[in-house]
């Protein structure tokens, strides 16, 4: 029977909101002036209630504060109310006092119950001290706070409806903004890779163009002229090593004679002859080349002063160096000399060849082509990691946009209780 009877009336026709996703903000904020709108009415009677038993409230206090005590009670209550009537009388005046904002249901609601609370707390404190003294007063203290209370219950069950609209409302519009978010991060995406591969094409076409000037200038018929200054500075180079080799050969020998006779010549006490050796170990054993003419000079005052203690006997050749060098000290100590002047004369030799070199502009614009070639491709190189990077961080992207969309379908639905269907926004 009662398939039959569904037959004929057919079932109820679904509920279905169709909206573009653009329209998503527009849509929560009707309801959300809805909701409101509805809390409004809902609240509207309750509010005044609560503000007149407030007020009842108030006068109830009024009349107790100014209320005598029978003559006949007894001393020690007459002391103790006495003593807690002017503080209870003070926290109700100081509960009932806080004002109640008329357009704010929730804050309405919240210093209601604060209020309450506050008169709940005297009366419980203060006040059960007075309950013998003033018996109708006090009874009717609480059937006013009863009274508010019973308001705001009324009004809890309201703003507990709005409350849970409202926070289905803000998770709708959380996942609305998540999505959107989510679409223009996308958008982005396609803005930072164009300007990526803008920046890519023109760095490759600019080392196209390197490329080029460098085959034409490899080409050049003076280059070939600079295979003859790389063989002369290859040239000054190896006869500057070989000097430097001699050099350092023959001082060194030197270093290692001039050391005994400095031994000698402090144990005998000889301080101007310690000097003059001392001067020479100090300029041959030094790690650069000595000058010409320091060296010159030194050598000639030492050499004679080591010859002597050789002739005497006092030092021992060991070897055949030192005993070729000291049988004829004053022309080593004149080869050294000239060792020095030719080294810094090399020296400055291949600096001057070396700048030829450098100077050449075709081999100069070579050069300069070279490190901006390698200073382009780093940073191409930089710049297709970037491309690699976004297109990653779209691809995860797209993979979340289905279950944010999902998502937000869900909280609509919520929300509006009905079957939420998006569509394409109208063309301008």
């Amino acid at each position: 029977m009662f398939d039959f009877l569904k037959t004929l009336i057919g079932s109820a026709p679904e509920k279905k909101v169709s909206l573009a996703f653009e329209d998503v903000p527009a849509f929560l904020d009707e309801k959300e002036r809805q909701v409101k709108e509805i809390l409004s009415c809902e609240v509207e009677e309750p509010m005044r209630s609560i503000k007149n038993a407030s007020a009842s409230l108030q006068l109830t206090v009024n009349t107790i504060s100014g209320a005598d005590q029978n003559p006949e009670t007894h001393p020690r209550i007459k002391s103790i109310t006495k003593n807690s009537l002017p503080l209870f009388i003070k926290a109700m005046n100081t509960s009932l006092a806080k004002e109640l904002p008329d357009n704010d249901p929730e804050a309405f609601y919240a210093g209601a119950v604060e209020n309450v609370k506050g008169c709940l707390n005297a009366v419980r404190g203060q006040g059960r001290y007075l309950q013998v003294a003033f018996p109708e007063e006090m009874k009717a203290t609480k059937a006013g706070i009863d009274a508010v209370g019973h308001e705001i219950n009324a009004m809890t069950k309201a703003l507990g409806k709005y409350k849970k609209q409202a926070d289905r409302i803000g998770a709708a519009r959380a996942a609305h903004t998540a999505l959107a978010d989510a679409k223009k991060d996308r958008a982005h995406s396609f803005e930072k890779e164009e300007r990526y591969l803008a920046r890519i094409a023109e760095i490759s076409s600019r080392l196209d163009e390197i490329v080029q000037e460098t085959a034409r200038l490899q080409a050049d018929p003076s280059l070939a002229t600079l295979d003859e200054e790389r063989g002369k500075l290859a040239g000054l180079a190896r006869e500057r090593e070989e000097c430097l080799r001699r050099y350092t050969s023959l001082t060194m020998t030197m270093s290692h004679v001039f050391r005994k006779a400095e031994k000698i010549a402090a144990k005998k006490h000889l301080a101007k002859e310690v000097h003059v050796i001392r001067d020479a170990m100090e300029l041959l054993s030094d790690h650069e080349v000595a000058a010409a003419e320091p060296c010159t000079a030194t050598l000639a005052a030492a050499c004679p002063v080591v010859e002597k203690m050789v002739a005497d006997s006092e030092i021992v050749l060991k070897n055949r160096e030192e005993r070729t060098v000291f049988a004829e000290p004053a022309k080593y100590a004149g080869e050294v000399s000239q060792l020095c002047a030719r080294y810094y004369s090399l020296e400055k030799d291949s600096r001057v060849a070396e700048e030829g070199l450098l100077s050449h502009p075709v081999l100069s614009r070579l050069q300069a082509l070279g490190r901006e070639k390698e200073q382009l491709e780093a940073m191409r190189t930089r710049e297709e990691q970037q491309v690699s990077e976004v297109r990653a961080w779209r691809s995860d992207l797209d993979a979340s946009l289905p279950r944010l969309e999902e998502m937000l379908v869900k909280k609509m639905e919520e929300m509006a209780g009905e079957t939420v269907q998006f569509v394409p926004a109208d063309p301008v």
